[in-house]
């Protein structure tokens, strides 16, 4: 036995085993997105229901007599909106361009983003309003007709009116103002033509006989009854003749109706005759402005937030409750003089926010967006001033005034002429054609800039005097027929004797001398001195 044997350091026998190969780990599985998950995404739950665009209203009850089932359409129309529902699957259903109904536009006009719009847009156009002239050469006898004439549109509130319709255009995109006669209960009469206030039938009807009132008419109370959509080389191509009225059918010259954006020849029975409403138009400009100001406020509320690295295997124990009393614990004593324990080996605290910057940026630009659609500058509808060195929005409001002069004429100006004729045929029984209106201007200067002005034109009239190019009489003709000089009063023909104001002291003899004449000097000598004419040696 050898000494290693005797230890016990010989080499032994064992029977060891082979420690098992551990397994390769398996390969993450790929994702599969399901077909239908992917179809369910192509939906857009904003999306507009699918309607027909080119299709009929539905009025409400009690709109349309007994009896009458809607608009009269004849097979022309019908097969044209059937034709035309063809393209407007794939363009308008998509884009929600559709006629949006009139008890969802009333909704619309709760909102202030929407009714403002009209309502700066109505009261801008009627702010200054209209004023009476005369064309004839000699308007003395024309000042007694048209006092008259202003003293009856006051006592009918047709501004008001006008405001009122304009302001129902924006909402629904068709305002309607009654001419009431005095014939509201004769249902026969109120189907017969009142004519266009200046023909042979506006006399015949109206002659000596006073109009009521004017009354505004919501355009869902107002539904079309025949048109032409057959000929359009008539007048009355897609116009109705006449509307029912709460089941009274009334001709449609006994309404002025008031549409401002008109819609194509094939939309107009969709939009029972009326025209585009600003609340539609600015629609998709408020739903951005509205999400990007909800947006704005949340990411302000939670901006920041603190983040605890924690072993949560150790945390999530039992049930778990120690986790959620530490952090409630925290939020409750969160404050700038609160104090935040943790582990230093196991644990870290850091707070992540987010980034602020741009958002005030993002935010202005999306309610610009509004004034852009409407034409109102952001001075005017928001009330934000324009920011910079010297910056003025003087010019932006010249614009806008240029625009709503602009919107005045297309919208305003045939109705207020044809009522001007109904009213003159009520109040004469003849029109005077030799009486018209324009618009008042919108834009005007402040008390400094106007006393300049005035200043500006006493100095060139007294140039033109002093240089014989017109009399004093001529400028003091000037002064009186300019309502913006403060002595529109005078009487031209009462001119000042200088004979007697000169007896009395109040004028020099012999007149005011030139300027730069000395007492010595002649007013010729003077005269030349002043016109730069050499005085003869």
């Amino acid at each position: 036995m050898g000494i290693r044997d005797w230890f016990g350091l010989g080499r032994q026998k064992t029977h060891e085993t082979a420690a098992p190969a551990q397994a390769a780990p398996e390969k993450p599985k790929p994702i599969k997105v399901p077909d239908g998950a992917l179809l369910s995404s192509r939906i857009n739950p904003d999306s507009y229901a699918r309607v027909p665009v080119f299709s009929l209203p539905n009025p409400p009850p009690g709109v349309l007599p007994k009896g009458e089932s809607g608009m009269a359409m004849d097979s022309a129309v019908t097969g044209t909106n059937a034709w035309a529902n063809q393209f407007a699957i794939d363009g308008f259903w998509t884009e929600g361009i559709t006629f949006l109904g009139y008890a969802y536009l009333s909704e619309l006009a709760q909102r202030p983003e929407y009714r403002v719009i009209s309502e700066t847009i109505a009261t801008e156009m009627t702010r200054e309003w209209i004023e009476f002239f005369s064309t004839a050469s000699d308007d003395d006898d024309k000042e007694e007709r048209i006092k008259e004439l202003e003293e009856d549109f006051k006592r009918l509130c047709v501004s008001d009116m006008f405001a009122r319709a304009a302001q129902q255009d924006g909402f629904f995109g068709r305002g309607h103002i009654y001419i009431d006669t005095g014939d509201t209960e004769d249902t026969a009469e109120l189907q017969t033509s009142l004519g266009d206030g200046w023909d042979v039938l506006s006399r015949t009807k109206l002659s000596n006989k006073k109009i009521i009132a004017l009354r505004t008419i919501e355009a869902v109370w107002c539904y079309p009854t025949s048109y032409n959509s057959n000929d359009p080389l008539k007048d009355n191509w897609y116009r109705p003749d006449s509307w029912y009225v709460q089941a009274k059918t009334v001709h449609s010259s006994r309404l002025i109706t008031l549409i401002g954006r008109e819609v194509p020849d094939l939309l107009k029975p969709t939009y029972s005759f009326g025209g585009l409403s600003l609340s539609q138009m600015a629609k998709p400009y408020v739903d951005n402005w509205l999400q990007t100001r909800q947006s704005v406020n949340d990411i302000i509320s939670a901006f920041s937030v603190f983040v605890l690295s924690t072993n949560l295997a150790e945390s999530l124990q039992a049930d778990g409750q120690q986790l959620f009393k530490r952090a409630e614990l925290f939020n409750n004593l969160r404050d700038n003089r609160g104090l935040m324990m943790i582990d230093k080996d196991s644990e870290a605290f850091q707070n992540v926010a987010a980034p602020l910057s741009g958002l005030s940026e993002l935010q202005a630009q999306a309610q610009e967006h509004m004034a852009s659609v409407s034409h109102i500058p952001t001075v005017k509808l928001l009330g934000i001033q324009p920011a910079g060195l010297n910056a003025s929005s003087e010019d932006q409001m010249r614009v806008f005034y240029d625009y709503i002069h602009a919107y005045q004429e297309h919208l305003f100006r045939h109705p207020l002429r044809r009522l001007m004729g109904l009213v003159m045929i009520s109040l004469w029984g003849e029109v005077d054609k030799a009486i018209d209106f324009k618009f008042k201007p919108l834009f005007s200067l402040d008390e400094k800039s106007d006393a300049e002005v005035g200043k500006l034109k006493a100095e060139t009239d007294q140039i033109y005097i002093d240089t014989g190019v017109i009399s004093p009489e001529e400028s003091r003709k000037r002064v009186a027929a300019d309502p913006a000089s403060g002595h529109s009063s005078i009487d031209v023909d009462d001119v000042p004797d200088l004979l007697d104001e000169e007896e009395q002291g109040l004028e020099p003899k012999g007149g005011h001398p030139l300027p730069g004449a000395d007492e010595e000097d002649t007013d010729e000598s003077a005269s030349n001195r002043l016109f730069g004419k050499a005085e003869a040696a």
